[in-house]
């Protein structure tokens, strides 16, 4: 039986996510996805005038090419993926998985090796083709958010076709204040954080980049960095769960490193040496994420969080810091959180979660949830 919610996000994903147009080529990444889905992405794709193309993924096999991959192996694989994408308009992914901890056993020196090597097509991806990454609900994810499968089903479809266009237009004001901001300042238990975000972009995430959405970023001036955060949202990375993440900061440079797994969170750290500067920080609010879930497209965008993450800035927001690490870790400062403050150049604009100033309640959750 053919299941609408299907249909609305592929053409959500194909229409205003990746914006595709007649004779674009479309690259659909798939891993773990019902094929009655991609059916439906390709036939959107197709519906727009477009030509779709699909690679699919298995995350067992994934983790047996990484396992004993080396150097000479992992350049060929980005050879034949960069060829593949240098031809390609837009790309859409989506990543299923029974298992979020599928590569927690592949040694340390095989991952470091294989993300350093892709990242060419990354940056090719993320900065020369129109593109849109998504995780797709599983069982796994349900048990991760604490919910049944068919309720967690439905919050997912909720979230990814909500109305982003009404969310787009009330990020601008928090867009265009970032842009003329120079010291921020975040307060939060355990955290006590300062930088400069002076001169480089805001962007608005708006269900364009990433689905869910729900966030501007931009980044902090490298070395501008000072103080200590402490993460309070888990998080799972190379396929290990990290908890009580505290990192402490001197002139942008990660110098003290805690968490649930310190040593692996300092091989991590130590992947080089832009690991251990800050290559993004943007504000969350998807009003209908209100919890981590262990997966970070959709932990993120928390109503009420911020994330500030180690490793690789974004072309388009860019600091000057490069990486192989790009470390989403997020810290939510809603009350029954902690609660927390951020300010721009010494005026509260956040405080436990909430927008203050005029121009951004538009962003507050109940505002966003009667769009």
């Amino acid at each position: 039986m053919k299941d609408e919610r299907f249909t609305k996000l592929a053409n959500l994903l194909v229409g205003y996510s990746t914006s595709v147009k007649r004779n674009d080529r479309v690259l659909i990444d798939v891993s773990d996805i019902p094929d009655e889905f991609v059916v439906e992405l390709i036939r959107s794709v197709r519906a727009a005038g477009a030509y779709p193309f699909v690679n699919v993924r298995r995350p067992r096999i994934g983790r047996e090419l990484m396992l004993d991959t080396d150097t000479k192996h992992a350049s060929i694989i980005r050879d034949v993926e960069l060829f593949q994408m240098k031809k390609m308009n837009a790309y859409i992914a989506l990543r299923g998985s029974a298992n979020a901890n599928e590569t927690a056993d592949v040694p340390p020196k095989q991952l470091k090796i294989f993300s350093k090597t892709m990242l060419p097509v990354m940056d090719y991806r993320v900065n020369k083709t129109r593109w849109c990454v998504l995780r797709w609900p599983s069982p796994s994810m349900a048990q991760q958010a604490g919910m049944s499968t068919e309720a967690f089903e439905n919050f997912y479809f909720d979230v990814c076709t909500m109305n982003y266009p009404a969310m787009s237009r009330a990020m601008r004001p928090l867009q265009r204040l970032m842009q003329k901001t120079d010291k921020v300042r975040i307060l939060s238990p355990g955290t006590d954080l300062s930088f400069s975000i002076k001169k480089i972009p805001a962007i608005c995430c708006r269900g364009d980049f990433n689905i869910p959405d729900g966030e501007v970023f931009t980044a902090p001036v490298k070395t501008s960095v000072n103080g200590v955060i402490t993460y309070n949202a888990p998080s799972v990375y190379q396929g290990m769960r990290f908890e009580n993440v505290r990192l402490v900061f001197k002139e942008g440079k990660i110098v003290e490193a805690s968490s649930s797994n310190s040593k692996r969170l300092n091989e991590i750290l130590n992947t080089d040496p832009g690991a251990r500067y800050v290559g993004e920080f943007a504000i969350g609010f998807n009003p209908h994420i209100m919890n981590p879930m262990g997966d970070i497209l959709f932990d993120e965008k928390i109503a009420g969080s911020f994330h500030f993450t180690p490793g690789q800035a974004y072309e388009m927001a860019d600091n000057g810091n490069r990486s192989a690490v790009h470390w989403d870790l997020v810290l939510i400062q809603r009350p029954e959180w902690g609660g927390g403050e951020i300010y721009f150049d010494g005026k509260l604009i956040r405080k436990d979660g909430k927008f203050v100033i005029p121009e951004l309640k538009g962003l507050n959750r109940e505002r966003l949830l009667k769009a």
